[in-house]
């Protein structure tokens, strides 16, 4: 895709994006291509401005038991959540608590005590029960959009085991030698089967342009496990989705809370094409270390509302000078872009079109 020189007439605000979760609305500028569009350049590390998000619609669809249980439905039509347990695909019941606006598993009674036993135990599900036509109606007009459609998915490799084990269990079962074959041979067939339930996503909502995949990896302070325990117990299985998903022309971003800055190599060795860490991450560090191997979401360091709209500029094009290279791009980071000042938004774009388009 040729890139089109910066025109002001760009800044021009063409609508404001709610907030989700209650946050503030993003503008959304008068782009030189349609959102979706500078979307996937950026992905294809050839971007066009520096992604702030808000160029992606969410989308996680009801027909899928794990939304529901998760309690985080993002479709045409709005959802209510019962506290009662609700069963997700693999009937694992999940409790939605609202203090905190999410949904866990009750501890204190693991469906699976040891990994051996899995066979035994898991039933996989049946997606052609589900309705997938039902949906797909639902959501005609929810999908045309000329945002990027982003698919989300839950419960990735290591959180599904944490639904199956609780967290001690999951995190014994990668390290203990008597359960780690058990533990490979369920997530090579976990694999297969988001293969197949991903292939399903793709036939019926042709319009999802790439998926963002969950599996938490750290802590507060530190990742939840090693790095050459993750590149054996984790990353094949991993990537043997993401080149799926790669053969049928989607991208995939990887969404792991915590600390995970010794498991960047392997988000790499994985194949994801993308990753924004949380704040007690060093995203701008993360960059310079690995930004020319995958699409880092930096987090600006000087961009406080107390400052001046010129201090905020500043900042902006000091942001864009170090981390909107055209040989190493970036993105912003995901957790940044809400309530992101004015003065700061619009030098970012500004400047972010200039850098991208020499």
């Amino acid at each position: 895709m040729a890139i089109p020189k910066f025109d002001p007439a760009e800044l021009k605000i063409a609508y404001e994006k709610p907030g989700f979760a209650g946050k503030p609305g993003t503008p959304v500028y008068s782009y030189p291509v349609s959102p979706k569009e500078g979307m996937k350049a950026a992905m294809a590390r050839k971007p066009l401005w520096q992604i702030t998000h808000s160029e992606q619609q969410m989308f996680l669809p009801s027909v899928n038991p794990d939304n529901i249980a998760r309690a985080l439905c993002v479709e045409a039509q709005r959802h209510t959540y019962t506290t009662d347990p609700v069963p997700d695909m693999f009937g694992v019941e999940w409790e939605y608590v609202p203090k905190v606006g999410g949904s866990m598993v009750r501890p204190g009674a693991p469906l699976i005590e040891d990994m051996n036993d899995w066979e035994k135990i898991v039933k996989f599900p049946d997606i052609d029960t589900w309705d997938w036509e039902g949906s797909a109606k639902l959501n005609e007009k929810f999908l045309d959009t000329d945002s990027y459609i982003c698919c989300w998915v839950l419960n990735g490799w290591y959180e599904r085991l944490i639904s199956f084990m609780e967290f001690e269990g999951a995190a014994m079962a990668l390290i203990d030698e008597d359960q780690q074959d058990a533990v490979k041979a369920f997530f090579d067939k976990l694999s297969d089967f988001y293969i197949k339930l991903l292939g399903r996503y793709l036939d019926v909502f042709p319009q999802i342009d790439g998926f963002c995949i969950h599996d938490d990896w750290g802590s507060q302070r530190e990742t939840f496990f090693a790095p050459d325990v993750c590149e054996e117990m984790i990353v094949p299985y991993m990537r043997k989705v993401n080149d799926y998903l790669h053969s049928r022309g989607r991208f995939t971003d990887l969404h792991s809370c915590g600390m995970a800055l010794k498991q960047v190599p392997n988000m790499i060795k994985a194949g994801w094409d993308a990753w924004s860490g949380q704040p007690m991450n060093d995203t701008q560090k993360i960059y310079e270390l690995y930004g020319d191997k995958i699409l880092v979401g930096v987090i600006p360091s000087n961009c406080d509302p107390s400052m001046s709209d010129d201090e905020l500029r500043k900042s902006a094009d000091e942001y864009c000078e170090k981390f909107c290279d055209p040989a190493k791009p970036s993105i912003l980071n995901i957790y940044s872009n809400m309530g992101l000042p004015r003065a700061f938004r619009d030098e970012l774009y500004k400047q972010s079109r200039i850098c991208y388009s020499r």
